[in-house]
């Protein structure tokens, strides 16, 4: 889901920290250190990374090709692999049956069924093409303020993540409570009183 959609679902940060001038600079760099690489011969089952708006295949932030008048817009892309357990009952059956005929005993100790477990998973997630997920970032920086075009909560966890290594910054997620406790110029009185405020119940 992504910013360009006919629906989206969209998550809002508050910027917290200040970025080391020159700007532009400064986010590219932390944009190319940790953009998306593709990988082969690699058995994790999760890559994660930046990649450019216009084009998610191909991370290019040459220039400003990742700014639009004040803002900062690029993409997050998270590739996965998933196996179905069926798949790997069936090949850590046939992966046990092959050990135990090769050294002609009648049963597997604990630890080499898990050695044959995790050695069937890697070959398997080897084998396993990624699914890519792409998630569309705009970056206000003058106002501190993010727009993350995803609900999902652990897209949102690799978010927060890389975007504090990539530019070390963090990001706190805006509801309610954190909207009036950091965008609102509250004296300590009125802070006081906002975490004794709970939420009403505006149904029958």
């Amino acid at each position: 889901m992504g910013l360009l959609s006919s629906t989206v679902s969209i998550n809002r940060y508050y910027v917290e920290g200040k970025i080391e001038e020159p700007v532009l600079d400064t986010v590219k760099k932390g944009l190319v250190k940790h953009s998306f690489r593709e990988t082969v011969d690699d058995p994790s089952n999760k890559n994660t990374g930046w990649t450019s708006f216009n084009n998610h295949f191909n991370p290019n932030f040459n220039g400003s090709s990742f700014v639009i008048d004040a803002l900062f817009v690029f993409s997050l892309r998270i590739d996965k692999k998933s196996v179905s357990p069926k798949i790997i009952r069936k090949f850590f059956y046939i992966e046990a049956v092959k050990r135990l005929e090769e050294s002609g005993r009648s049963y597997l100790t604990a630890n080499e069924k898990k050695a044959v477990k995790e050695h069937v998973i890697d070959a398997l997630f080897l084998r396993m093409p990624a699914v890519p997920n792409i998630y569309d970032v705009v970056w206000n920086y003058e106002k501190a303020m993010l727009w993350f075009f995803s609900s999902n909560k652990s897209a949102s966890e690799e978010l927060e993540i890389l975007f504090s290594a990539s530019f070390n910054q963090s990001l706190i997620k805006i509801f309610p409570y954190s909207e009036a406790d950091i965008l609102l110029d509250l004296t300590e009185k009125e802070r006081d009183l906002l975490s004794f405020l709970s939420p009403t119940n505006f149904t029958g």
